[in-house]
């Protein structure tokens, strides 16, 4: 029985995306922080769906020992694709900004997909038709207003998997990595990132996708052989395309 494992599937894309594998006949692994919501998405995914194998791992990604120990406890399984959705926004400008915060965001956005990416790639990267694939942000190749730390964990989720993509390519190794780009998202993303109870995404964008949007240009990247999946936030157009950043080509000298 192979898996996908989902990070972050309490809410928002992670959710979407949950039920969106599961309507591929996927076994799954759900990762979130918040029980009660993981017992609800599996019971609705099992109403609808009686013969998948959907597994449970209520954990903390900021915690480092934590993010470890999940990895561990999987190993039993078979997983063929790995999607690193957890992390969150925090909106504030450099010098007003809550270092306790940034601190949890970049143990989530960075570290914790660092390990878990790594140990995935360690593991699998022979493996026929196994997937790696984090998410990022249009954030995470184009900075936003009051938004530099987070833009800049982004950055590094979208250059480590676009290098991991390219070493991967190099090796000839059949282990596929990925980087998907959302833009504005209708999810607790803005909640959370703006320090707001409430949020109006039909006012605060002119165009923005729904979770269940996004989940579906998962699944197109998912069925493609590009890196990037990325959605234009001049277009809201989804893209998919190579390595966006730029990079040595074989054969160069490390610099």
């Amino acid at each position: 029985m192979n898996y996908v494992v989902i990070t972050g599937a309490s809410s928002g894309i992670g959710l979407e995306a949950a039920k969106a594998f599961a309507s591929l006949g996927k076994n799954l692994i759900l990762v979130a922080r918040r029980e009660t919501r993981l017992d609800q998405l599996k019971a609705d995914i099992l109403a609808e769906h009686p013969e998948l194998d959907i597994v449970l791992k209520v954990v903390d990604l900021s915690q480092r020992k934590a993010v470890f120990s999940l990895y561990d406890q999987l190993k039993k399984y078979e997983i063929d694709t790995w999607i690193n959705n957890a992390g969150f926004g925090y909106y504030h400008s450099v010098s007003n900004q809550d270092l306790e915060k940034v601190d949890q965001m970049l143990a989530v956005n960075i570290e914790a997909l660092t390990i878990l990416s790594t140990l995935f790639v360690t593991d699998h990267e022979n493996k026929e038709h196994a997937q790696l694939i984090n998410i990022s942000s249009a954030g995470g190749y184009k900075n936003v207003p009051n938004a530099a730390t987070y833009c800049a964990s982004k950055f590094y989720v979208s250059a480590f998997t676009e290098g991991i993509a390219l070493e991967l390519e190099r090796k000839g190794a059949p282990l596929r990595a990925k980087v998907l780009a959302p833009a504005a998202t209708e999810t607790e993303f803005a909640q959370i990132a703006n320090d707001s109870k409430t949020y109006d995404y039909s006012k605060a964008f002119s165009m923005y996708h729904t979770s269940k949007e996004m989940a579906q240009f998962l699944l197109i990247l998912y069925h493609s052989q590009e890196v990037v999946g990325a959605v234009d936030r001049d277009t809201f157009q989804f893209q998919l395309s190579g390595p966006l950043f730029a990079h040595y080509q074989s054969g160069m000298k490390n610099m």
